[in-house]
Formats: C-alpha cells, structure tokens, sequence
C-alpha cells in the first residue's frame, strides 16, 4: 500500500531536505508551497499561498482527495527579525496566518483519515527561538504556538494511534540565515563560537529528526519538543 507524507513549504532549504530524507525513506510525497520545488522529481505538487485559508483548503481538497495520507509535516513559514518597537500589528497576524493558521487546516483535513486508520504521525517544525531569541518577538510566539499544538494534539488524539511531535531547529544553513549570517562574515564566525558543537546545522540534521517522529514504530513518543540546534538550547551564552 502508498503510504504518502504531506509537507509544506517543501519547495527548497529545510522542506526539501525532509522530502528527500522522507522519499528515501519510501514514502510517496506530497508537497504544498508558494514557490515551485528546486527538485520537481521528489513528488507530487501543489502551489498554494498558505496565508490564503481558501487556497490552502483547495490544495488540502487535492492531497486528500483518494489517497490515504497518515503522515503530515508542517514545515512552511516565514522569520522576521524586529525589536518590539518595531513590531506592527498587521505584521503579527501575517505571520500567525503562515506560520500556525494553515497547520491547523492541514490537520484538519488529515485527521479524518488517520482516524479511520487508526494510524498518524504529524511533525510540526517550531523553533528554537520558542525558548526566546533576541528581536524574534513574533516570530518566538508563533514557533511556541506550534509547540503548544503539538502538546495538545499529541493529548488528543493519542488514543486513535495518532502521535504528533515538534522539531525545533537552531542555527541551520538555509538561504534565510546566509542572508542574516554571511559566509565568510565576522558575524557568522562569533555565532559559530557560541554553538557548542561548532558549526551551523544543514537541514538534513532536521530532515533526520523528523524521519524518527515519522516512523511507524516510534508509537510510545508523542508531545515531545527535539531541538536540533547543535547544543544552543542548554547554552546558556545564547540568551541573546
């Protein structure tokens, strides 16, 4: 039988990588984004501007329609960095309608399903910016809302074999953080002394997070929070 794995913002940097962990893996993917993928071959796609609640309830009508599909990552969204001087109200709601709005629609329209099966996994991509992070106020309070909703889904639909978990990455090498942290930058190299490992993440280290929360047999781990942040999130340096 397909078993297919539904992400979002799948089209490039940590989405893709989890698209391929997750092909590799066997799963048949399904992915939903604003851009069209940098790798069209790893599967099935839908463009959809997710902010759009209509938009993303078509493409949802699209991933469900005749398919199974017990294996859901909500991986797409955005980063601002502003102090809170700074922060706009209508900033605030638009990154809420990309970053927590549409992982509740897509778990609305997939729990039916894995109900049915009586199987699920879902993995939330928060942050570790949800422990706070200097200038990240919106951004923090939406990841600590995907960490919330983890909690609260992992509670309430454990009984129908459903588990749902939340991976938090710190530092990883996409095209968001080049863009703040340039290679070859004196800025890139202090915060490469405050990572306890000593390097910037890929986002395959992410991709290898979610692959275990996805996997049928990790049924006993549900409501947990795996930061994969190179040690960042017990450093305590790291407060700013």
């Amino acid at each position: 039988m397909t078993e297919y794995a539904l992400v979002t913002g799948a089209s490039r940097n940590i989405g893709r990588a989890i698209a391929e962990r997750l092909k590799a893996d066997g799963y048949s993917i399904l992915m939903l984004d604003r851009i069209d993928p940098e790798d069209p071959s790893l599967g099935e796609f839908r463009q959809v501007d997710l902010s759009n609640p209509d938009a993303t309830a078509e493409a949802l009508d699209w991933a469900v329609g005749g398919r199974a599909v017990t294996r859901l990552v909500n991986c797409a969204g955005v980063v601002r960095m502003e102090p809170i001087e700074a922060v706009a109200l209508d900033g605030f709601d638009e990154l809420m309608a990309i970053n927590v709005r549409p992982c509740i629609q897509t778990m609305q329209a997939l729990v039916p399903g894995m109900k049915s099966a009586g199987f699920g996994r879902v993995v939330n991509i928060a942050s570790r910016a949800a422990l706070g992070h200097l200038h990240q106020t919106v951004y923090s309070a939406t990841k600590a809302a995907l960490v919330g909703l983890t909690k609260t889904w992992a509670i309430e639909f454990a009984r129908h074999g459903i588990t749902c978990n939340a991976v938090g990455p710190g530092p990883v090498d996409t095209d968001m953080f080049r863009s703040v942290y340039p290679q070859g930058s004196e800025k890139r190299a202090e915060y490469l002394t405050r990572i306890p490992v000593g390097r910037v993440g890929s986002p395959h280290d992410v991709a290898h997070a979610v692959s275990y929360f996805l996997d049928a047999r990790t049924s006993f781990v549900t409501g947990q929070v795996l930061f994969v942040c190179g040690g960042l999130s017990v450093e305590k340096s790291n407060a700013t």
